[in-house]
């Protein structure tokens, strides 16, 4: 039976119905999203390896892919743990824990952000724009795609880390705090898929 309130009816008989299918909403917009990165990694394979003669992919003095790209993983790995650890926290009702691993993921979500600029800055400075050659349009377009996805998990976060300051997270109804992991992880494995091809294709010169 649907629960009607004053302002809306909610067609979920229960917290946990609700849940569940906002799990599995996620779980469809992950794919969605899944496949359009898919879909750039391999057109950037066929890119790399399909070059004309006489077309070279990293023109003579063409800078390496930036140092920083290292330290930007390393800030995104860090906040999908502790990402979970707020999942965790809010499944145990562990509510001071909570906040400040939300608060934690959403600084590193910044800093990943901050440290990719320096990323793009660093070629940018070296000469590698978008007119200099496939190779840097490429990066500049895959890590760019990349970004705009983070940029736009950022609002939810936020949602999510003023609820939770608020103390609207239950053990038995933490829902957002699983759906803001859930893209979140997502964002960590494309960005290590997308890094590695990246970084392959580059060595392979």
């Amino acid at each position: 039976m649907a629960i009607k309130t004053a302002n809306f009816i909610d067609p979920f008989d229960s917290a946990h119905e609700r849940g569940v299918a906002g799990v599995f909403g996620m779980w469809v917009f992950i794919a969605v999203v899944a496949m359009i990165f898919v879909a750039c990694i391999l057109g950037y394979v066929v890119v790399r390896f399909d070059q004309p003669p006489g077309r070279e992919w990293m023109p003579e003095g063409t800078p390496g892919l930036p140092s920083a790209l290292l330290l930007s993983s390393a800030v995104l790995l860090i906040s999908s743990w502790t990402m979970q650890l707020a999942v965790r926290a809010a499944r145990l009702g562990q509510q001071t824990q909570l906040v400040y691993a939300m608060g934690a993921t959403l600084g590193l979500a910044l800093l990943f952000l901050a440290v990719q600029a320096l990323a793009w800055n660093e070629l940018w400075t070296r000469h590698a724009t978008i007119e200099s050659g496939l190779y840097a349009w490429t990066f500049y377009v895959l890590t760019g795609v990349h970004a705009l996805h983070v940029i736009g998990g950022l609002p939810p976060m936020v949602y999510v880390f003023r609820r939770s300051r608020e103390g609207q997270y239950t053990p038995s109804d933490y829902t957002g705090v699983v759906l803001c992991a859930m893209y979140w992880h997502a964002l960590d494995v494309i960005w290590m898929v997308l890094y590695a091809t990246l970084w392959i294709c580059s060595a392979l010169t």
